[in-house]
């Protein structure tokens, strides 16, 4: 397979070593087969929303409709909208928090990543 010069930004929630959650930006390739479990849609607003939880997983989420600004450990936040891939790989310790900023709901896919498989993200601090 071609390898292609051509990305998507997205951003990383993680965990630090001591378990609290952070984030990076960067971006992931197109084209590029991933190892995914399978994927749902969700178009409503959970309880999740305000309330700080981990991701159940490592999965990508796509956003469809909305814009959601995400808060990790130590206050930052950082705006998810269509167009931008959240990578949740913050699957332990308190994780993050999350409101709707714009729009009625959010529309968005969750994409699980298989167990050990290649995330492909990479960081713009590289």
């Amino acid at each position: 397979m071609e390898v292609t010069s051509e990305f998507i930004s997205a951003v990383r929630l993680m965990n630090n070593p001591d378990e609290t959650s952070t984030f990076e930006k960067g971006k992931i390739p197109t084209l590029q087969p991933m190892n995914t479990t399978t994927f749902w849609v969700s178009s409503t607003v959970e309880d999740w929303q305000k309330a700080t939880h981990p991701a159940p997983r490592r999965q990508y989420v796509v956003t469809l409709k909305g814009k959601i600004r995400f808060k990790v450990s130590n206050g930052s936040t950082f705006l998810i909208e269509p167009g931008i891939i959240l990578l949740a790989e913050d699957t332990k310790g308190e994780g993050h928090s999350w409101e709707l900023v714009e729009g009625e709901k959010w529309e968005r896919l969750y994409i699980p990543i298989a167990d050990h498989a290649e995330d492909y993200f990479i960081s713009d601090a590289k």
